[in-house]
């Protein structure tokens, strides 16, 4: 068995607006529902302190949902003053032309089959996004998203293409200062953070659900291969409902 040499610290989002409207949230900039905001204070941060974890560097996304829990974290944490590092390709997935719409209404036109494919299959995208689309003008001049080239920006994605971004950004961005000795805190999405883990595991995570706010740890070797499993910082029970969540479709 290969000792742990480093650890890396995630966070999924804590409940966006949309997420309490069961919608399909993808790159439209929400914040945090009051929920999100008590579970990334009351979950996510205090799991945190309770471990007595400390951070060097973090890493988040460009997306307001994702910042917003990361600086709660940061507060609580008193690391207020510890660089972050915002980067697009950490952003969720782009839902395409489901962007704003109730996942519960699309099950019921498309079926519940065809919209679970969508959400959690490897590589069948939803439509892409059109101008039509009520959100497709906020998405695209996003001053958040400005400096994204005319060719990086997605109108749809699946994991497989999310993982294209996400990963390089990995191996490029966070491994170097893992190794390097910093203590790294990582506060992304759903999607984006699954498929990092489909790339650390090497394993099919078709059917595996990140639970929001609960803060996830993987140990790495010398060479940054995975020692051990993903290590929940809460009992298996709320980890097993909260995964349970996130996977179903909802009733909203």
């Amino acid at each position: 068995m290969h000792k742990a040499a480093y650890s890396v610290t995630f966070v999924r989002h804590g409940e966006s607006e949309w997420n309490k409207m069961n919608l399909f949230c993808g790159w439209h900039d929400v914040g945090l529902s009051e929920e999100g905001e008590w579970d990334a204070l009351e979950v996510s941060a205090a799991a945190l302190k309770r471990e007595n974890m400390r951070y060097d560097i973090a890493f988040t996304s460009c997306l307001r949902r994702a910042n917003q829990t990361l600086d709660i974290i940061l507060k609580e944490l008193h690391l207020t003053d510890i660089p972050v590092r915002q980067l697009w390709r950490l952003n969720e997935r782009h839902y395409g032309a489901l962007t704003g719409f109730n996942k519960r209404q699309m099950a019921d036109i498309y079926g519940e089959e065809q919209v679970q494919v969508w959400r959690r299959s490897f590589n069948v995208p939803p439509p892409a996004i059109e101008p039509a689309n009520p959100y497709y003008h906020a998405i695209k001049n996003n001053p958040r998203l400005r400096h994204i080239s005319e060719q990086d920006f997605p109108t749809t994605e699946t994991l497989e293409t999310t993982m294209e971004r996400v990963v390089p950004e990995w191996t490029d961005s966070i491994i170097p200062e893992v190794r390097g000795g910093k203590r790294v805190l990582v506060v992304a999405h759903g999607t984006s953070l699954r498929g990092l883990v489909k790339h650390i595991q090497d394993a099919d995570i078709m059917k595996f659900n990140l639970p929001n706010s609960i803060p996830f740890i993987i140990d790495f070797d010398e060479s940054m291969k995975m020692v051990g499993g993903i290590r929940f910082l809460a009992n298996d029970d709320t980890v097993l409902k909260a995964m349970e969540k996130v996977a179903s479709i909802g009733g909203k």
